[in-house]
């Protein structure tokens, strides 16, 4: 048994997993907490640890495996990590829980998990890097035993509890850091230097498209699967397609089959290092299958794959806020209405509100445009125009018009 010693008074909690996790603490469920590499699901395993410590629980009922350790590297398959929980636990006494991080990496991993539950041999809680590791045949195993937490690198708020910084008067100056750098909480180990974090976030872009996406899927043409992330970064904000991509390629003199671009763009999303955003019609009330939009995983890898652009600072905040709803458990589609576009349907539970994201309203004609869209929508849920400007007008028959970094730091 390990013993659990995490170092964890310099941990900073994430209260808002928490608290959606906690009452499922000690139920027989498995929690599966799923994001990208590096997001914080590790440190989570063990601030999840020491709550139970807190509560009374001793550390030997408490096993963490971690599959990103060497130690661990002798778990390779289903066999391994039922062996090594079963002889690890054996003489404990007491209620035992079970920490499996990146669990991905163990072979027929839903094989061992499964039998965990059904012999009550811990109360369960794993982490993964890749969506399909819920969507596999293997899965079935686990289908309907389990409760998927997804988790996001820090939003806004976050951040500043990272950075300590507390001054209200310097918030655009953090949040420029923030667009800078994005939300990756292994950047606050770094020095606040621009290449010093840039190389950091370089060699996690590269660890996830190594392990979560060339080796997963034995991909061969690695140039061509660079070229599709950095131009799906590159568009962000914009409607992102197969055939946009391959008739780009085709310019530069490149070959790339639609369906090729197609399946890297799905394996790209499975490792969160981009999110697909469906459009959604208003009036019909269905989900579109064409026309979709990609928003990078962290705004950090975004500027690491395009440079940071100034003047693209419209997609740079569409994506932070579609990452801040996603962080909230919002689900999120991009809105059609005839001939006009919202840029955010955020759905949770019976809420839902249309969102507007802008830099700056400077003129009327852009006021017009940002509300227009709004205006024209026939039902009552809420709608709401973000921007930078620092005094908005307050509200536009019945638009809440809300300066951006407010709404980043309101609370839940």
């Amino acid at each position: 048994m390990q013993k659990n010693d995490y170092n964890l008074k310099k941990m900073i909690p994430r209260e808002r997993y928490y608290n959606r996790i906690r009452p499922f603490i000690r139920k027989p469920v498995i929690k599966v907490i799923t994001g990208i590499r590096r997001c914080g699901k590790s440190t989570f395993l063990k601030l999840i640890s020491q709550s139970l410590q807190q509560e009374g629980v001793p550390a030997d009922q408490i096993l963490l495996i971690n599959k990103d350790s060497l130690a661990f590297d002798f778990i390779k398959n289903y066999r391994d990590l039922d062996h090594y929980v079963k002889e690890s636990l054996l003489e404990t006494s007491g209620k035992a829980y079970l920490f499996i991080d990146e669990i991905q990496e163990i072979d027929g991993w839903e094989k061992a998990v499964a039998g965990f539950l059904t012999d009550q041999t811990a109360d369960l809680y794993i982490t993964g890097s890749n969506s399909t590791m819920l969507s596999s045949d293997l899965a079935t195993y686990i289908s309907g035993r389990y409760i998927e937490f997804p988790m996001y690198p820090l939003v806004f708020s976050e951040f500043l509890k990272f950075r300590k910084a507390k001054d209200p008067g310097k918030r655009e100056e953090e949040f420029s850091l923030f667009m800078k750098y994005g939300g990756f909480p292994g950047i606050h180990h770094m020095e606040n230097d621009d290449e010093v974090i840039r190389q950091y976030i370089s060699a996690l872009y590269h660890t996830i498209l190594l392990k979560d996406v060339v080796s997963r899927n034995a991909i061969r043409d690695i140039p061509l699967l660079e070229k599709v992330s950095r131009f799906t970064a590159n568009n962000c904000g914009n409607i992102t397609s197969s055939k946009r991509i391959a008739d780009y390629l085709k310019s530069q003199k490149l070959s790339g089959s639609v369906d090729t671009i197609l399946n890297y763009l799905g394996m790209l999303s499975s490792a969160y290092l981009f999110f697909k955003v469906n459009r959604f019609d208003i009036k019909g009330k269905r989900l579109l299958e064409i026309h979709e939009k990609y928003y990078p995983g962290d705004i950090g890898l975004k500027n690491l794959l395009t440079g940071f652009q100034p003047e693209a600072i419209s997609g740079q905040l569409e994506n932070i806020v579609y990452l801040e709803l996603l962080s909230r458990g919002y689900s999120v589609d991009i809105g059609k209405l005839y001939d006009t576009e919202v840029d955010f349907i955020a759905k949770r539970g019976d809420q839902q509100t249309y969102i507007q994201v802008a830099y700056l309203l400077a003129d009327q004609r852009t006021i017009d445009r940002e509300f227009g869209s709004l205006e024209k929508i026939p039902d009552n849920h809420p709608k709401l125009v973000l921007s930078m400007d620092r005094l908005p007008m307050g509200e536009r028959n019945g638009i809440q018009w809300k300066y951006l970094i407010d709404f980043l730091l309101e609370q839940e």
